[in-house]
Formats: structure tokens, sequence, C-alpha cells
């Protein structure tokens, strides 16, 4: 049994015997969420873009598991998997070409994980607002937000352009805080990457594994965010 099932089948017993979830802070206003690898699974449309950079190039493509298992570390980390060999530069100048293909995928395949839609309407449903956190540039974001009636629902928005600094500096936490007109103290980061559990950290929110996200290999309870949830539908039983 690998360690990530150890992890599954646990939450699952804990379910079982009525064992408490995490304590949330109270009262929970606002929950923010990291875009790629934890609202939305976005793997599927940037392979493709990749594979058809690829064809372009004479490269080979590389497999998809590859790809998505990197994908929360940005275009760069995609990219690297195909190009990295040819270097920096080489790939710094293919960049605005991936992209492109990325944008003409029209962002077709990128859905919500599964359980997402239930947590975004049961936050709603409670009153407590929430919004997006991304290192994602905005000419991205927002038309993939929008082709999911998201933007109209989020209470703050900041995207890897939004300010000077990126996660995981705390300032695109704190910024979206004051976006939302919410203190830390009564606000939640989640996010599949150790970026997001540091900038949540700094910024004083309390922060949460998306353990259901793309990971790059790694075990979030190495990162020390005060929680894990491996599944969108396990996060939103932690609600009151």
């Amino acid at each position: 049994m690998d360690d990530r099932t150890y992890r599954c089948e646990l939450y699952g017993l804990r379910a079982q015997v009525g064992m408490s979830a995490p304590a949330l802070p109270q009262p929970l206003a606002c929950m923010f969420f990291d875009l790629d690898g934890t609202l939305v699974d976005s793997a599927p449309d940037l392979h493709d873009a990749l594979a058809k950079l690829c064809v372009e190039r004479d490269v080979a493509v590389p497999e998809y598991n590859i790809v998505r298992e990197v994908t929360s570390r940005g275009a760069r980390a995609v990219m690297a998997t195909a190009f990295g060999p040819e270097g920096q530069n080489a790939m710094d100048a293919l960049l605005p070409r991936f992209l492109d293909l990325y944008t003409q995928t029209g962002f077709a395949n990128t859905k919500p994980f599964p359980g997402i839609d239930a947590l975004l309407q049961k936050l709603e449903a409670r009153g407590i607002a929430w919004g997006v956190i991304t290192n994602k540039i905005g000419s991205l974001t927002v038309p993939l937000l929008e082709r999911l009636s998201y933007t109209t629902r989020v209470a703050a928005l900041v995207s890897g352009d939004t300010l000077s600094q990126r996660k995981p500096d705390p300032a695109p936490v704190l910024y979206a805080c004051a976006q939302a007109c919410i203190e830390p103290a009564q606000c939640a980061f989640v996010g599949d990457d150790p970026r997001d559990v540091q900038a949540g950290r700094a910024a004083g929110v309390y922060t949460i594994a998306a353990a259901w996200g793309y990971l790059d290999g790694a075990d979030p309870h190495d990162w020390n965010p005060d929680a894990i949830a491996e599944t969108a539908t396990e996060l939103a039983g932690w609600l009151a």
C-alpha cells in the first residue's frame, strides 16, 4: 500500500468513526483557492498546447502524466518536460508561441476538479466568500474563469501579474484579503503546491493542502499546512 492510498483509507476511517474534522477559522469569512491543480484540472489543455509545439519543432511529445505532474509549477515547467535540454534561452524564445497555442485551445478540456462546484455552492450558501490566487497571468486566468462562469462569483482575483510579487510571497494573499475586505485571520487558502502554503502562512491565513492536485510528486505533509484535504468533497464536509 503506498502512502497516498494509506492516507485516503485513513480519512475514510475518520469519517466512519466520526472523528473530528480540522478546526477552520471561526468565523470563516472567505476561502481562497489556487487555480491550476486546485480549483481546475488544466493539464489536458496544457499538454495539448505542448504537443502542438513539439510537432512544430520536431521534438518528441512528453507523456501526459509527466506534464500533468508539473502543471502547478507553471508554463515554463510544462515546457521543460520537452524543451528543457535546449536550455533556458531556447525555452524563453518559445514561450510566447506556447502561450498562443494554449490560448487557442479555448480551455475546452479544463474542468473543475470533482466536488469543486458543490464546495463552492456550499460556501456561497453559508455566506462565505471565495476567491482565486494564482501565478497564472491575468490574460489566461480571466478567460478561463469566464468560460467556467466564475468571474461574477469571486470576491477576489489575484493573477500572477496583478502585483510585482508572486507566490510564495505573501503579498498576493494579503491583496486578495484586501479585495474581499476580510481580515486574514478569517480566511483559508487552499493549494496543491508548497508555494501556496508558504504564501498563506506568511500572510496569516489558515492553509489547506489540496491532496487531489498535481503535487509534483511531493507529500503535502512535508509542507506543514494547517490541514490536508484528500478531496474537495472532504473539504466541503468540514464546513459547519
